[in-house]
Formats: C-alpha cells, structure tokens, sequence
C-alpha cells in the first residue's frame, strides 16, 4: 500500500502544467520528462485499451489517460509499494488505472488473458556491468538492468493486438540492441531520436512498431527538446513544441511528425 512510503517522504509534483498532481518518493525512483515524451507518442483513441509495463507511480500511463479521456488504462509495476502509489495517483486524478504487481517474465495469470490496443515502457536504461548502482533500492530497479530489453519486447509483443503499437523509450547508446529486438517481433517501426539541443547528439530515442505491420522503416528527423545551444541558466528553456507537450498535454504523433 501507498502507507509503506510515510507521507514525509513522499512529494506531490505538477504534471502537464499541473493538470496533474502525482506522488512520487522524494528518494526513490522520480519520473520526469521522458515518461511525459511517451505517453505522448503512443497513439491511442478514446476507448483504446492500454498497457504500461513497469508503470512505477504511474506518471506515463496517468499523463496518457489525461490526453486521451475514455481509454482503459493498464499498469504491471514489479515493485508493490510504487503499483499502490500508481493507484493511488491515478484515484487523486480521477482515472481509472488497474495495476497488477508482477514480473513480467512470470506474466501474471490475469494479463495473460488479455491483448491490448497498444503497449508502451521505459524499461531500465543502465547496463550495470558499464554503470554504477544506485543507492536507493527502489530507484535501482527502474534504472538498473535485471531483466534483459529482449524479454520486454517479446513481453510488449505478447500482449499486443494484432495491428496494435508498441512504443519503447531508451538511451539512444542502446538503440541498435533496441532495434534488433523490436524487429525481431514487430514492423512498421518508426524512430525518432530526442536531441536536447540543436547540434548535439541524442540521449534518447523514441521506437515504436505495429503488431504484423509491413510499412517501410521510418527514421524521423530528431525532435529538439531545448531552445539555444547551450545550458544558460536555471530555468526552463524548452523549445515550443515541448512546451506544447510537457504543459499542455498534447500529443507526440510520430506518424505524423513533420519538422
């Protein structure tokens, strides 16, 4: 339950220009601007069924329920205190979220059952043989890898209608493995890097494909989340379309995306 975190420990932060109010662990693993970015790339329509595997707090899948009121919203979180404050947060917004606490390798019985319209995740990022722990457990669970990016794409894959998405972000130090999983299960894939600034190189990438899709690989130019060329202050410098997406809860239509 959400009391296993003392409420002192706990911040409540604005989402989507505060339209949002989640709970988050003031030490624990903190969704920020790249759970935002794929909720909205994932191309959902009112009525659509979702999945977010490892959900955390809820962050991603809840910014996507704003965006998109009316679709059926799903969350597997490993960890069972963040699935409660996944609910949890998604009860203070009223949305309506089911949360399983499970592993996805060992897919619980009750999303077995299921296929949804579309999947999406921000599976751990760091290699741990290349990387360095992080000292809050639960933190290191969302950044650390323990379960290879193979098993959440087939995972992703599994549990997605035919002619579904599945979007994943991730490093983009990480995209060629990234690459031949999604591949390996899915077509119609679409990239789309995410630069911070105009003439640096990307942090992360944007992968989405189609359940039995057949469209042709598309490689989109790279999204520009900061203004400038360099950091020039504490304050935010986003570009306007980010603003757009971060503040106003727009979407990120990779199908559609034209810079």
């Amino acid at each position: 339950m959400a009391e296993m975190w003392p409420e002192r420990e706990l911040s409540q932060d604005d989402f989507l220009g505060g339209r949002l109010k989640l709970f988050q662990p003031r030490q624990g693993y903190r969704s920020g601007m790249d759970a935002v970015l794929l909720a909205a790339s994932v191309p959902a329509r009112s009525g659509d069924s979702v999945l977010e595997l490892g959900c955390g707090a809820g962050v991603a899948i809840s910014c996507l329920g704003h965006r998109i009121p009316g679709t059926q919203l799903t969350g597997l979180e490993l960890q069972s205190h963040y699935a409660a404050l996944a609910t949890r947060n998604a009860q203070a917004n009223s949305l309506t979220l089911e949360v399983t606490t499970g592993n996805l390798t060992r897919m619980p019985e009750l999303l077995k059952q299921q296929q949804f319209d579309h999947v999406m995740a921000n599976p751990p990022y760091f290699l741990r043989e290349q990387s360095t722990e992080a000292p809050d457990q639960g933190r290191e669970t969302a950044m650390g890898e323990t379960t290879p990016l193979a098993d959440w794409v087939a995972q992703a894959a599994k549990r997605t209608k035919p002619k579904g998405t599945v979007t994943f972000i991730q490093r983009a130090n990480r995209l060629p493995e990234l690459l031949s999983h999604m591949s390996a299960h899915l077509g119609s894939l679409t990239l789309l890097p995410l630069i911070p600034r105009t003439g640096k190189p990307a942090r992360l990438v944007i992968l989405q494909g189609r359940k039995n899709g057949r469209a042709a690989f598309k490689f989109l130019d790279g999204w520009v989340l900061h203004d400038g060329t360099q950091h020039d202050g504490d304050r935010e410098n986003h570009t306007k379309a980010t603003t757009c997406i971060l503040r106003d809860g727009q979407a990120l239509p990779l199908g559609q995306i034209t810079l």
